[in-house]
Protein backbone atom coordinates (compact mmCIF):
# COMPACT_ATOMS: atom_id res chain seq x y z
CA UNK A 1 0.00 0.00 0.00
CA UNK A 2 1.64 3.23 -1.15
CA UNK A 3 1.40 6.23 1.17
CA UNK A 4 1.53 9.98 0.58
CA UNK A 5 2.53 11.84 3.72
CA UNK A 6 1.66 15.53 3.84
CA UNK A 7 4.55 17.24 5.61
CA UNK A 8 4.77 20.73 4.11
CA UNK A 9 2.81 22.75 6.67
CA UNK A 10 4.16 25.90 8.29
CA UNK A 11 3.06 25.00 11.82
CA UNK A 12 2.37 28.62 12.69
CA UNK A 13 0.28 27.76 15.77
CA UNK A 14 3.22 25.87 17.26
CA UNK A 15 5.62 28.79 17.19
CA UNK A 16 8.20 29.37 18.58
CA UNK A 17 8.83 25.59 18.43
CA UNK A 18 8.42 25.56 14.64
CA UNK A 19 10.54 28.63 13.97
CA UNK A 20 13.56 26.34 13.61
CA UNK A 21 12.02 22.89 13.13
CA UNK A 22 9.33 21.92 10.58
CA UNK A 23 6.13 20.70 12.16
CA UNK A 24 6.52 17.19 10.76
CA UNK A 25 9.82 16.81 12.64
CA UNK A 26 8.81 18.02 16.10
CA UNK A 27 9.59 15.21 18.56
CA UNK A 28 7.04 13.21 20.50
CA UNK A 29 8.62 10.91 23.05
CA UNK A 30 11.99 11.83 21.62
CA UNK A 31 11.20 10.81 18.02
CA UNK A 32 10.13 13.08 15.14
CA UNK A 33 6.49 12.74 14.10
CA UNK A 34 7.55 11.76 10.60
CA UNK A 35 9.74 8.96 11.95
CA UNK A 36 6.86 7.63 14.06
CA UNK A 37 4.62 7.58 10.99
CA UNK A 38 7.17 5.85 8.77
CA UNK A 39 7.92 3.21 11.40
CA UNK A 40 4.25 2.41 11.94
CA UNK A 41 3.44 2.34 8.23
CA UNK A 42 6.46 0.19 7.41
CA UNK A 43 5.52 -2.22 10.19
CA UNK A 44 2.08 -2.53 8.56
CA UNK A 45 3.70 -3.42 5.26
CA UNK A 46 3.03 -0.07 3.62
CA UNK A 47 5.30 1.65 1.13
CA UNK A 48 6.84 3.09 -0.91
CA UNK A 49 6.33 6.60 0.45
CA UNK A 50 5.97 10.05 -1.08
CA UNK A 51 6.57 13.05 1.19
CA UNK A 52 5.92 16.65 0.22
CA UNK A 53 8.11 19.37 1.68
CA UNK A 54 8.03 23.16 1.70
CA UNK A 55 8.86 24.91 4.98
CA UNK A 56 12.42 24.19 6.13
CA UNK A 57 12.55 21.56 3.40
CA UNK A 58 16.29 21.03 3.79
CA UNK A 59 15.67 19.57 7.26
CA UNK A 60 13.11 17.13 5.85
CA UNK A 61 15.58 16.14 3.13
CA UNK A 62 18.30 15.55 5.72
CA UNK A 63 15.94 13.47 7.83
CA UNK A 64 15.02 11.28 4.86
CA UNK A 65 18.65 10.76 3.83
CA UNK A 66 19.61 9.39 7.24
CA UNK A 67 16.38 7.45 7.83
CA UNK A 68 16.04 3.68 7.61
CA UNK A 69 14.08 3.93 4.34
CA UNK A 70 15.81 6.40 1.98
CA UNK A 71 15.41 4.08 -1.00
CA UNK A 72 11.66 3.78 -0.35
CA UNK A 73 10.99 7.52 0.04
CA UNK A 74 10.49 10.07 -2.72
CA UNK A 75 10.51 13.74 -1.77
CA UNK A 76 8.57 16.32 -3.73
CA UNK A 77 9.34 19.98 -3.05
CA UNK A 78 6.52 22.50 -3.29
CA UNK A 79 7.94 25.96 -3.84
CA UNK A 80 4.37 27.18 -3.45
CA UNK A 81 2.00 25.20 -1.23
CA UNK A 82 -0.52 23.30 -3.34
CA UNK A 83 -3.02 22.52 -0.59
CA UNK A 84 -3.96 19.09 0.70
CA UNK A 85 -6.03 18.10 -2.33
CA UNK A 86 -3.71 19.96 -4.71
CA UNK A 87 -0.78 17.83 -3.58
CA UNK A 88 -2.72 14.63 -4.25
CA UNK A 89 -3.77 15.92 -7.69
CA UNK A 90 -0.17 16.81 -8.55
CA UNK A 91 1.05 13.32 -7.62
CA UNK A 92 -1.66 11.02 -8.92
CA UNK A 93 0.87 9.05 -10.96
CA UNK A 94 2.61 8.00 -7.73
CA UNK A 95 -0.31 5.69 -6.91
CA UNK A 96 -0.07 3.98 -10.31
CA UNK A 97 -3.78 3.20 -10.44
CA UNK A 98 -3.83 1.47 -7.03
CA UNK A 99 -5.47 2.26 -3.71
CA UNK A 100 -3.27 4.33 -1.40
CA UNK A 101 -2.97 6.07 1.94
CA UNK A 102 -3.12 9.83 2.47
CA UNK A 103 -1.70 10.89 5.84
CA UNK A 104 -1.41 14.25 7.54
CA UNK A 105 2.02 13.62 9.04
CA UNK A 106 1.58 16.28 11.74
CA UNK A 107 -0.86 14.00 13.59
CA UNK A 108 0.31 11.76 16.41
CA UNK A 109 -1.51 8.52 15.76
CA UNK A 110 -1.27 5.06 17.33
CA UNK A 111 -4.16 3.55 15.36
CA UNK A 112 -4.03 -0.02 14.05
CA UNK A 113 -3.07 0.52 10.40
CA UNK A 114 -3.74 -3.12 9.49
CA UNK A 115 -7.29 -2.89 10.85
CA UNK A 116 -7.82 0.37 8.96
CA UNK A 117 -6.78 -1.29 5.70
CA UNK A 118 -9.06 -4.27 6.38
CA UNK A 119 -11.99 -1.92 6.99
CA UNK A 120 -11.29 -0.14 3.71
CA UNK A 121 -11.26 -3.41 1.81
CA UNK A 122 -14.66 -4.34 3.24
CA UNK A 123 -16.26 -0.92 2.62
CA UNK A 124 -19.63 -0.61 0.85
CA UNK A 125 -19.23 -0.93 -2.92
CA UNK A 126 -20.38 2.63 -3.59
CA UNK A 127 -17.79 4.24 -1.29
CA UNK A 128 -14.72 5.77 -2.93
CA UNK A 129 -12.62 6.20 0.19
CA UNK A 130 -12.33 5.39 3.88
CA UNK A 131 -11.77 8.06 6.54
CA UNK A 132 -10.23 7.36 9.92
CA UNK A 133 -12.29 8.88 12.72
CA UNK A 134 -11.79 9.29 16.46
CA UNK A 135 -13.53 10.69 19.52
CA UNK A 136 -12.21 14.15 20.31
CA UNK A 137 -12.24 16.14 23.53
CA UNK A 138 -12.29 19.39 21.53
CA UNK A 139 -14.96 18.99 18.81
CA UNK A 140 -15.11 22.69 18.00
CA UNK A 141 -11.53 22.47 16.72
CA UNK A 142 -12.14 19.45 14.45
CA UNK A 143 -14.18 18.36 11.46
CA UNK A 144 -17.18 16.56 12.94
CA UNK A 145 -18.84 13.79 10.94
CA UNK A 146 -22.35 12.32 10.95
CA UNK A 147 -22.79 8.71 9.85
CA UNK A 148 -25.57 6.47 8.62
CA UNK A 149 -26.14 2.95 9.94
CA UNK A 150 -23.47 1.59 7.57
CA UNK A 151 -20.76 3.90 8.91
CA UNK A 152 -20.90 6.13 5.82
CA UNK A 153 -20.50 9.90 6.14
CA UNK A 154 -23.76 11.80 5.55
CA UNK A 155 -22.66 15.20 6.89
CA UNK A 156 -19.42 16.98 7.64
CA UNK A 157 -19.11 20.11 9.77
CA UNK A 158 -15.67 21.75 9.87
CA UNK A 159 -14.89 23.24 13.30
CA UNK A 160 -18.51 23.79 14.38
CA UNK A 161 -19.22 26.53 16.90
CA UNK A 162 -21.85 24.33 18.55
CA UNK A 163 -20.89 20.70 17.84
CA UNK A 164 -23.62 18.07 18.19
CA UNK A 165 -21.21 15.14 18.51
CA UNK A 166 -17.52 14.44 19.06
CA UNK A 167 -16.81 11.95 16.25
CA UNK A 168 -14.06 13.69 14.32
CA UNK A 169 -12.25 13.33 11.03
CA UNK A 170 -8.73 12.09 11.76
CA UNK A 171 -7.37 13.46 8.45
CA UNK A 172 -6.07 10.00 7.54
CA UNK A 173 -7.62 8.44 4.45
CA UNK A 174 -7.50 5.34 2.33
CA UNK A 175 -8.16 6.38 -1.26
CA UNK A 176 -9.51 3.88 -3.76
CA UNK A 177 -8.29 3.74 -7.34
CA UNK A 178 -11.81 4.86 -8.32
CA UNK A 179 -11.43 7.94 -6.12
CA UNK A 180 -8.12 8.79 -7.75
CA UNK A 181 -9.80 8.50 -11.17
CA UNK A 182 -12.55 10.84 -9.95
CA UNK A 183 -9.98 13.33 -8.69
CA UNK A 184 -8.19 13.24 -12.02
CA UNK A 185 -11.26 13.52 -14.25
CA UNK A 186 -14.18 15.09 -12.40
CA UNK A 187 -13.01 17.03 -9.35
CA UNK A 188 -11.76 20.14 -11.13
CA UNK A 189 -9.05 22.35 -9.66
CA UNK A 190 -9.69 21.53 -6.01
CA UNK A 191 -6.94 22.42 -3.56
CA UNK A 192 -8.33 21.63 -0.09
CA UNK A 193 -9.42 18.16 0.97
CA UNK A 194 -11.70 19.11 3.87
CA UNK A 195 -13.59 21.98 2.31
CA UNK A 196 -13.66 21.03 -1.38
CA UNK A 197 -13.39 17.24 -1.66
CA UNK A 198 -15.22 15.77 1.34
CA UNK A 199 -18.45 17.80 0.93
CA UNK A 200 -18.77 16.57 -2.66
CA UNK A 201 -18.53 12.92 -1.65
CA UNK A 202 -21.10 12.71 1.14
CA UNK A 203 -22.68 9.28 1.04
CA UNK A 204 -19.55 7.80 -0.55
CA UNK A 205 -17.05 7.99 2.33
CA UNK A 206 -16.78 4.96 4.59
CA UNK A 207 -15.31 5.33 8.09
CA UNK A 208 -13.12 3.43 10.50
CA UNK A 209 -13.17 4.63 14.11
CA UNK A 210 -9.99 4.10 16.07
CA UNK A 211 -10.05 3.80 19.84
CA UNK A 212 -6.30 4.35 19.98
CA UNK A 213 -4.61 7.69 20.56
CA UNK A 214 -4.93 10.23 17.75
CA UNK A 215 -3.95 13.85 18.39
CA UNK A 216 -3.68 16.72 15.93
CA UNK A 217 -0.40 18.39 16.90
CA UNK A 218 -1.76 21.83 16.12
CA UNK A 219 -1.24 23.82 19.30
CA UNK A 220 1.27 23.93 22.17
CA UNK A 221 -1.44 22.38 24.37
CA UNK A 222 -2.04 19.39 22.08
CA UNK A 223 1.70 18.94 21.60
CA UNK A 224 2.22 18.86 25.36
CA UNK A 225 -0.63 16.34 25.70
CA UNK A 226 0.90 14.05 23.07
CA UNK A 227 4.21 14.03 24.90
CA UNK A 228 2.51 13.48 28.25
CA UNK A 229 0.54 10.51 26.90
CA UNK A 230 3.36 9.01 24.84
CA UNK A 231 3.93 5.39 25.72
CA UNK A 232 0.75 4.96 27.74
Amino acid sequence: MKALLLAAGLGTRLRPLTERVPKCLVPVGGRPLLQIWLERLADAGCGPFLINAHYLAEQVEAFVSRSAWPERITLTHESVLLGTAGTVRANLDFFDGEDGLLVHADNYCLADIDAFIRAHRSRPADCLMTMMTFRTETPSSCGIVTLDTRGVVTAFDEKPAEPKDNLANGAIYLLSAAFLDWLRSDAGDVTDFSTEVLPRLLGRIYTYETSELLIDIGTPQSYARANALHGE
